[in-house]
């Protein structure tokens, strides 16, 4: 197998700015590559961030890494430089060496063959076709083997004409007979555009070959796009059950430390009632012994005297209704665990917070596209905001224009990758916002939904706010003043937010994209004021 160097040009390893082979290249957003120290200088001279071979513009500078795979073929192809002529002239094809066919013994190099005698002559028996005026007429060519070859089989006579009807090659006699009406050029003309034909296929081949490199590489920096990505979540999601870990540990402690002091206070509690139980035990022991002993006295005087005292009842407490207990019930525990999903929540409501951070550095410009407006949209001139008119525009009706329904596209479309980008829907009562891919109807009353190409959230009546999925009626806890969109076309997500309250609105996963899609914006209708307000693409702020 031949090697890439082999395969490929300097000028597809060269730096458009140094015009040198690539020293730690790097690649920008919009896909082309330069030295790092080239662009990074190129930038620093520049007042606008932008590229020098398409002039895209940046909004900040890009973060630049090292392309390891163009570093490494770059270094590879640096290596293989001197050795670039041996290397060619080896996979270059040798001409077979031709013996003179007239030689007896030993056998010297041809210098040519003649078509004519069918023969190949070295520069002695050569002699005779430069010297003789009949043989001068012979056609000598560069000696070759197999002249039998060259000759047609039927006329016997050299093969000079290319048949473009029947793809052959053919001699003088057979354009007057079998390809007497066919189209028939001479060989090296024909040879000419097979030489271009040939040119062309290998520069489609090159093409091929660095498309298919560029799109290897694309893959490798998706991997490493998304192990960063991974890598984020990781530490986000890390960060998130730490809290609640230690959440849990310290409203169990609290929880312990709480059933404890109440064990402790039932403890002194029983102790003082122990004490005071068996004071009143002693007391009744001793009647009971001064009852015992008056019973058997002989003395009748004496027990007549002394039976009123012993007889009164003595003054104790009543112990039915008195228990000693904790009293942590059950409700205690069950306030415990609330407090602790309270805080659950509170946790896990930071992941939305957590995630929105993270996909606003995919945030793009959103420039409106005024050959989409419906005829009574109103743009700004920076296509930044718009908003819905009283009056319909003469505007052309082309191909890309709604007609019907009061959207807008914006005008850069994406096939891959992700994006995101923020609108202002303060102070409006119906607004529709998503994303809608190239080939919708754009003609008549038209159906938001995905099966017909469009993944939108609209608000209706001031306070309804629904996915059309085909139609989720969805419950938000606060109103959104600036609502972000994110798309991920390979994951196939498109996802909702409210900017302001950091929290996350609606997602459509698992969807299937083939095409280019389209941020999309829909003011809705003026409501004889009530819904003046511009929808206002604003810029990102992390």
């Amino acid at each position: 197998m031949a090697s890439c160097s082999s395969l490929l040009s300097e000028d597809q390893f060269q730096c458009s700015i140094c015009l040198d082979v690539f020293i730690d290249p790097i690649s920008i957003p919009c896909g082309h590559n330069f030295c790092k120290a080239c662009i990074t200088k190129y930038w620093d001279n520049c007042d606008l961030c932008q590229c020098p071979m398409c002039k895209m513009t940046f909004d900040k500078r890009p973060d630049l890494y090292v392309n390891t795979f163009i570093s490494e073929m770059a270094a590879q192809f640096r290596k293989s430089e001197p050795l670039k002529a041996a290397i060619s002239s080896d996979l270059r094809p040798t001409k077979p060496e031709v013996s003179c066919d007239y030689c007896t013994g030993t056998k010297l190099k041809a210098l040519k063959s003649c078509l004519v005698c069918l023969a190949s002559y070295c520069e002695t028996h050569l002699e005779p076709h430069q010297r003789v005026a009949a043989l001068k007429k012979h056609k000598l060519i560069d000696p070759v083997e197999n002249l039998e070859d060259r000759m047609c089989q039927k006329h016997e006579r050299p093969l000079e004409l290319f048949c473009r009807t029947d793809q052959t090659c053919v001699c003088r006699f057979c354009t007057e007979t079998d390809h007497k009406t066919h189209d028939t050029v001479p060989l090296e003309e024909e040879c000419q555009v097979k030489k271009t034909q040939m040119k062309k296929t290998e520069g489609n081949m090159q093409q091929m070959i660095q498309e298919k490199l560029e799109k290897v590489q694309e893959i490798k920096l998706s991997v490493e796009s998304s192990k960063r990505d991974a890598k984020r979540e990781i530490s986000d999601s890390v960060q998130v059950f730490t809290a609640l870990v230690r959440s849990i540990e310290r409203s169990q402690a609290e929880l312990i430390e709480v059933i404890e002091e109440k064990q402790k206070a039932a403890e002194k509690r029983a102790e003082l009632l122990i004490q005071d139980l068996e004071q009143e035990i002693t007391k009744l022991k001793r009647r009971s012994t001064e009852l015992e002993q008056l019973s058997h006295t002989e003395d009748h005087l004496h027990l007549l005297q002394r039976f009123p005292s012993l007889s009164t009842p003595l003054h104790t407490k009543t112990w039915l209704e008195i228990s000693v207990h904790s009293g942590l019930s059950v409700g205690a525990v069950r306030r415990a665990v609330s407090q602790l999903e309270e805080t659950l929540n509170k946790e896990m409501e930071k992941l939305p917070e957590v995630k929105l951070k993270r996909i606003q550095q995919y945030a793009v410009d959103v420039t409106l596209d005024p050959d989409t407006a419906h005829p009574y949209l109103i743009l700004s001139e920076d296509g930044k905001q718009v908003t819905h008119g009283d009056m319909k525009q003469d505007l052309p009706d082309n191909p890309e224009r709604f007609d019907y329904c009061s959207c807008v596209l914006g005008k850069q479309g994406y096939s891959s990758g992700r994006f995101y980008y923020e609108v202002q829907v303060q102070g409006k009562t119906e607004w529709d916002l998503g994303v809608a891919r190239e080939s919708i109807n754009r003609k008549g009353e038209i159906t938001l939904s995905p099966e017909d190409g469009y993944w939108t959230v609209i608000l209706r009546n001031g306070n309804t706010y629904i996915a059309t999925d085909p139609c989720v009626l969805l419950s938000l806890r606060q109103k959104p003043q600036k609502v972000g969109v994110f798309v991920d076309y390979e994951e196939g997500l498109v996802s909702f937010y409210n900017v302001e309250a950091r929290s996350h609105i609606y997602s459509y996963t698992g969807c299937t994209f083939t095409e280019k899609v389209y941020p999309l914006f829909s003011p809705s209708l003026n409501d004889e004021g009530d819904n003046s307000a511009p929808l206002i693409n604003s810029p990102v702020t992390h």
